[in-house]
């Protein structure tokens, strides 16, 4: 049996004629009603006035609700007291002051705790008639100390949660106390620790479904760190007036301490035999981590300085709770470092293959069944089968969140929600992902799914059931046990895996720091040793071009003065000379130009790639004129490039796309922009494509044709030149740091592609 979700119940529940999704939206903050045993008054902070009253103010104060609405709070409290409440207004809405007040009802002297929080525009106070004398705070503070003191002597979660259970049953007296704990934030929840009196059945082991505490309530217990209900069968007493004016909402009563709760979980209660119940939230990092709920067989009422002190005992759990599953987590990463060792220490600048070729060392590292490196838009996977659609979508959610990013899921057939179903099916059930960068890199660990039994305080699948009479029935505790497998799950991921994660990351950030300390070195030794070839370049060749057109030079006089004189073999050398002389200027005025573009700078602006394109051909147009082959125009947006070196670059790959046409038909060329996924990764970006259908360059050779004077053809073949034209375009691109690539097959054409710096870039 799958793990019920509230959607599921809700079904579940219609088809026997109980509608859970009204409980599960039900605005249970927004109920409009008050415990009867205290009282409540809505003032206005600016103000004084009292814009909202509970209708049994007349009853306890001695003021009926609708004399009180409109009138000066003053009234009831002396301008004293008011004016302590209004300190309460200088603070965030969820802090609370308690005020032990005086008030004369009906000429004698009565006294109330009264509590006052900020809600919006108004101070809230909240009045409890104090009917007993009130107790010295030396017995809870002892109780809290000693409660505290067996907290900081658990070494585990398991002892902590069971201390907490017994403390709180010492202080506050309920007859069965439980630390419940959430599976995740929306999810059911465990009874992980008990202490009950004679007479209950236990519930230690139990799990209750999620319905059980909607989510509407969780927000309100992660929000309120306490909740009392002193009476199940109290007759609830409403407001004055019942809805605001102008919001046409009952008052907000998210953070009072004396709010009814809803009918459902009355109804609720009083199935289970209980008559009073508290609950303590306990947090974890701003989370809901559970409660520890408190059921009573009488009514209770507990007064605010019992409620302060295990609002504090909660908040000192929660802490304590932290401290000892951060230890857990240690004591378990120190059990793994001997595995995370053992990876670390074959890290190299290679981590595709120093990670996952091989053995199982990651998999193992937190007992998973596959994993996955994606970098640079690559992925490289180990043990079990991923499909591409589900490492797609986790390299989306890495590119939204941080490098170090722990997020993990076991159910993850909920998480994956994509069209044309589920990409999980037949592979993973749960993952552990860790962000490396903002690119959408990440390292993941794969489970399978593992069908785990559970013991069930109710039938998961119908939580609610109706009886003969219409009365709805929710059988919980160990005498309805009902025992149902969840399928679709893998194995929880612990702390301690996320932790373990945590730290691979570290040293993985660590080897890449080092790693990009070592390029940044050898880039700049790499910087220096161009800029001295690229001077070298210049100056040799520019030396070199004297002395040569000396020998051109000469050669030309002695065949001018003397050719009559000389034999026919000698005048041939000569004019090899003077043809080889002049190639070799050729040469060295195309070394110059390469050796230039290396030294100065680029005017980066936005430029029209078309009007850069017309530019280009009244260059390269005759030639592709004499050769017929016919331009093609796609639709040319703005580019971001040096409009100089862009001219440059369409005009050499135009001239190439003459030289080397096609033989015979309808010969093209085409310049179109399109959006290409580079060859080396990463994301598909906007590049310039040049295409041709000329003769086509074999893949054995495409390589080699980028490199600085190096024709495929002979030096006279196909227009000549002298092998420059290629380099040139591979350099202005990569200055601009972009990428130019190659697709071509003899016979079909070429088509070369390059992108361009992005504007705003480094």
């Amino acid at each position: 049996m799958p793990l019920p979700d509230p959607g599921r119940e809700a079904e579940a529940t219609a088809a026997i004629g109980f509608d859970l999704d009204a409980c599960l939206q039900e605005p249970i903050h927004l109920l409009g009603r008050i415990q009867s045993h205290g009282t409540l008054l809505a003032v206005e902070a600016d103000t004084g006035t009292v814009d909202t009253a509970a209708l049994n103010t007349g009853g306890l104060l001695g003021i009926a609700a609708e004399e009180l609405v409109g009138g000066p709070v003053t009234r009831v409290l002396s301008p004293r007291d008011w004016a302590q409440a209004l300190e309460v207004g200088a603070q965030h809405e969820a802090a609370s002051l308690v005020l032990p007040v005086s008030l004369d009802v009906a000429g004698a002297p009565r006294t109330f705790d009264v509590t006052a929080h900020r809600q919006g525009p108004f101070v809230i106070l909240e009045c409890e008639p104090r009917t007993v004398a009130l107790p010295h705070f030396a017995p809870y503070y002892q109780g809290v100390r000693r409660a505290l003191t067996r907290l900081r002597s658990a070494t585990t979660v398991a002892e902590c949660c069971q201390a907490a259970t017994h403390e709180v049953q010492a202080l506050t007296g309920f007859d069965r106390v439980v630390a419940y704990r959430f599976e995740d934030e929306d999810g059911p929840g465990e009874v992980v620790a008990e202490v009950l009196t004679d007479g209950h059945e236990p519930w230690l082991g139990l799990w209750f479904p999620a319905s059980d505490i909607p989510p509407q309530a969780r927000r309100l217990y992660r929000d309120n760190w306490i909740r009392v209900i002193a009476d199940v069968d109290d007759t609830s007493v409403g407001l004055h007036p019942p809805r605001r004016a102008g919001s046409d909402l009952p008052l907000d009563l998210s953070n009072s301490v004396l709010r009814t709760v809803s009918g459902f979980h009355l109804e609720y209660l009083r199935n289970l035999g209980v008559k009073s119940s508290m609950s303590v939230s306990v947090l974890r990092e701003g989370r809901l981590w559970g409660l520890i709920a408190c059921h009573g067989d009488a009514a209770a009422t507990i007064p605010p300085e019992l409620r302060a002190a295990c609002e504090f005992f909660g908040v000192a759990f929660s802490l304590q709770l932290a401290v000892v599953e951060e230890r857990e987590q240690a004591e378990a990463l120190r059990t793994s470092r001997e595995r995370l060792d053992r990876i670390t220490s074959r890290l190299t600048s290679d981590p595709e293959h120093s990670l996952l070729a091989g053995d199982e060392a990651l998999r193992t590292l937190l007992d998973a069944d596959g994993a996955a490196l994606c970098r640079g838009g690559r992925s490289t996977t180990s043990g079990m089968s991923v499909a591409p659609a589900l490492l797609e979508t986790l390299r989306t959610r890495a590119a939204g969140s941080s490098p170090g990013t722990v997020w993990s899921t076991d159910r993850l057939s909920e998480e994956a929600d994509q069209p044309g179903g589920d990409m999980t099916e037949g592979g993973p059930a749960g993952v552990l992902m860790v962000t490396l960068s903002r690119a959408g890199d990440f390292l993941a660990w794969f489970r399978k799914a593992r069908p785990a039994a559970r013991q069930w305080a109710t039938d998961p699948s119908r939580p609610v059931l109706v009886g003969p009479r219409g009365e709805r029935l929710t059988p919980r505790g160990s005498g309805a046990v009902f025992r149902a497998a969840v399928h679709g799950q893998s194995l929880p991921w612990t702390p301690a895996d996320r932790a373990t994660a945590l730290e691979l990351w570290r040293t993985l950030t660590g080897l890449v720091l080092r790693h990009e300390a070592e390029l940044a070195s050898l880039n700049e030794q790499l910087r220096i040793t161009n800029a001295d070839l690229d001077s070298f370049a210049h100056v040799a060749a520019h030396d070199l071009k004297e002395p040569l057109r000396g020998i051109s030079n000469a050669v030309t006089f002695v065949i001018e003065d003397a050719a009559a004189d000389l034999d026919a073999t000698t005048v041939r050398r000569l004019l090899t000379m003077r043809r080889l002389a002049g190639r070799m200027d050729d040469l060295l005025d195309s070394l110059m130009h390469f050796a230039r573009l290396g030294r100065g700078g680029l005017h980066l602006t936005r430029v029209p790639l078309g009007q850069v394109l017309d530019s280009a051909l009244d260059v390269a147009g005759e030639r592709l004129a004499e050769a017929h082959v016919r331009v093609i125009r796609g639709d040319l947006p703005e580019v971001y490039a040096d409009e100089h070196r862009l001219h440059e670059v369409l005009v050499n790959l135009l001239v190439n796309a003459a030289k080397y046409a096609a033989d015979q038909g309808d010969r093209t060329v085409e310049v179109l922009v399109d959006t290409l996924r580079p060859p080396a990764g990463g994301t598909p970006r906007q590049a310039v494509v040049v295409r041709d259908n000329g003769i086509g360059i074999p893949a054995d050779q495409q390589g080699e044709v980028f490199e600085l004077f190096h024709r495929l053809h002979g030096p006279d073949e196909r227009g000549g030149g002298a092998g420059v034209g290629l380099a040139i375009v591979k350099r202005i691109v990569e200055r601009h740091g972009g990428e130019l690539w190659l697709e071509s097959e003899p016979g079909r054409g070429s088509s070369f592609c390059f992108t361009l710096g992005q504007e705003g870039g480094d």
